[in-house]
């Protein structure tokens, strides 16, 4: 009979702390779909509350929810889908207004804020890397390697939108065609990744951008004026909307598991420090 797995005093080893404390989720079908649904729906609500209250007010409310999310989120001992989720909703809100600043508040073209974004976002994965010695998301188990995550979040959020108005607006494209557009994109990584031996961490991340402009230019299309090439459902309507669904995405997710490692079980008593994950992914 083997003895992997069985302690020195006899008894089952404990699970190593790296899967009794990962602080995200499994990547599964249901994680594309809630993010996207994420995206949408903060592209909507960021523009009804900049419209509705005001910048002066709505951004600062829009960051003091992401302070509170990302509080919550940290006092967890591992993944929670509501509070997991609820940091990404409030990225996907307040990111949306810090991606637009540069060019509302300052005059700042697309393509230049598109490209500072993503200086932005190879900073934080070189400092992370450097720090880490990996990017995977699958290594998120420690304080540090969670903070490096959701800085990552923030600024693939902002990157994401502004590529999306970008391509909408800058290049005339429209929101429509931009949504059909990114919807194809989304597909290439899985395709790299499959038949072209791409990176598993690099394809993933950039799956991960693309959501950000593919939810919000279908989002921009619903709730856009006529004249814009949008359907005029309205800011409020659309942000409800996809949030309705969101939600009900989340709650089944919360209820069935399903994006929880199955072995991914806590070790109350031995909780040793992990080894450096030295590998890519």
């Amino acid at each position: 009979m083997s003895q992997q797995g069985i302690a020195t005093n006899g008894q089952p080893a404990a699970r190593p702390a790296r899967q009794a404390l990962t602080k995200v989720p499994e990547i599964t079908i249901f994680f594309w779909v809630t993010k996207i649904l994420t995206t949408a729906m903060g592209e909507a609500t960021s523009d009804f509350m900049n419209s509705a209250l005001g910048p002066a007010i709505a951004v600062p409310l829009m960051l003091i929810g992401l302070v509170i999310a990302l509080k919550l989120q940290f006092k967890q001992p591992s993944y929670n889908a509501w509070n997991y989720w609820l940091v990404v909703v409030m990225v996907a809100v307040f990111g949306t207004s810090a991606a637009d600043a540069l060019h509302v508040g300052f005059g700042i073209p697309y393509t230049v804020s598109t490209s500072f974004y993503l200086v932005v976002l190879t900073a934080v994965f070189v400092a992370w890397y450097r720090s880490e010695k990996t990017l995977s998301i699958h290594s998120i188990y420690t304080r540090r390697r969670e903070q490096y995550y959701w800085a990552t979040v923030l600024a693939t959020f902002a990157l994401g939108t502004a590529a999306g108005d970008m391509t909408a607006t800058s290049f005339h494209i429209g929101y429509l065609a931009s949504g059909i557009m990114f919807a194809s994109i989304i597909a290439l990584p899985a395709v790299a990744h499959r038949w072209l031996g791409l990176n598993s961490i690099l394809a993933f991340w950039f799956a991960y951008i693309i959501t950000r402009p593919l939810g919000a230019s279908f989002a921009d299309w619903l709730d856009a004026t006529r004249h814009l090439g949008g359907l005029n459902l309205g800011q409020g309507p659309v942000a409800l909307g996809f949030a309705v669904v969101m939600v009900g995405f989340i709650a089944y997710l919360a209820a069935t598991r399903v994006d929880v490692k199955r072995d991914a079980v806590v070790a109350p008593q031995l909780h040793p420090e992990p080894a450096l994950d030295l590998e890519l992914d």
